[in-house]
């Protein structure tokens, strides 16, 4: 690649480039906060689907360098070309990969469409190959749209269910708060972003782990969700995702009642910066009040410092966690 001079280039909510050394520098901040507060050892094999940013990234940290877990990661990143810089993502497993190799450790990434059947066989054959059995899954799987088996496309959408609905937001490129209006929700756009943002994608992948024999004695599975305040509500908790969320909740009740599993749960996260909060209308305008809120308060967490948290108190070996009357993390 030739050298270039990395300025932030924005289409709509997110910036489509990235920098290496920010990102790399990113990863060794994470990796230092993991390796203080784990214990180091304690866990075997982790899989992690969606695992190149935010709380997925954050959950392969904590496993390979806080647990010293054999870890393999499920993403969809872009590298780098002659010229064009490659994606965030790929810039955090990147460095990742190296700190794991000059450390010793195992860690390894599958790039691809995590909800492909190519992909799940490609893991499938990695794990029995150079891993075996699998003590944790964790499903931090965000995406736009899926694309079935038979070539059949849902995507997923943010909207309001029942009502139209106005929103504040941060506009990125002139730096001013901007009103956006949403329309109400079609019940076609809300069993589609069930389809991609629900449960069922997480299921077929305990489903496929289970036919291929790599779960452990003990397997766990957890994946991640959000409630967020009242003014988020009518696009987030009560509009389309929030629908795929609930089906995401269901399904961990219905994946914890098999034999051969100790726990599935769903993580309500804190408020975080990713490219799909950023999409969600209100959210980065409320999350830049919140984080400074926070502060103040001395109660604010970063993506690792609450995962490190939730492994060592929640999820990870010997530990159970507390839930809500809802069994939710």
């Amino acid at each position: 690649m030739v050298e270039q001079v990395v300025k932030p280039r924005i289409r709509g909510f997110i910036a489509t480039n990235a920098h290496p050394e920010g990102c790399a520098a990113n990863v060794r901040e994470q990796v230092a906060v993991a390796r203080a507060a784990l214990p180091g050892e304690g866990l075997g094999n982790v899989l992690v689907v969606g695992s190149s940013t935010g709380y997925g990234l954050a959950s392969t940290l904590s496993a390979c360098f806080g647990y010293g877990a054999a870890t393999l990661g499920v993403c969809f990143e872009r590298p780098s070309t002659e010229d064009r810089g490659g994606s965030a993502g790929w810039y955090n497993l990147a460095e990742a990969s190296r700190l794991a190799s000059e450390q010793g450790r195992t860690l390894e990434t599958i790039n691809g469409d995590a909800f492909s059947a190519e992909v799940k066989r490609e893991t499938i054959d990695a794990l029995a190959a150079r891993f075996g059995k699998i003590d944790l899954l964790v499903y931090s799987l965000a995406a736009p749209r899926r694309v079935g088996p038979d070539g059949e496309v849902w995507n997923s959408v943010l909207k309001p269910i029942g009502g139209a609905h106005e929103a504040r937001s941060i506009n990125l490129r002139s730096h001013e708060v901007e009103e956006r209006a949403f329309e109400q929700a079609t019940e076609t756009e809300i069993a589609d972003t069930i389809k991609v943002m629900g449960g069922e994608d997480w299921a077929a992948w305990v489903a496929a782990l289970r036919e291929a024999g790599l779960l452990a004695g003990g397997f766990r599975t957890v994946a991640y969700s959000y409630v967020g305040p009242g003014v988020t509500q009518a696009v987030y908790r009560f509009g389309t995702i929030g629908r795929a969320k609930e089906h995401l909740e269901a399904t961990a009740h219905e994946l914890a009642a098999g034999a051969d599993i100790d726990g599935a749960w769903v993580s309500i996260n804190t408020g975080a910066v990713t490219q799909a909060s950023a999409a969600i209308p209100g959210v980065p305008l409320y999350i830049s009040v919140l984080f400074k809120e926070m502060k103040s308060r001395g109660l604010h967490e970063s993506a690792i410092d609450q995962l490190v948290r939730l492994f060592r108190d929640h999820i990870g070996p010997g530990v159970s966690p507390s839930t809500d009357e809802e069994g939710r993390i």
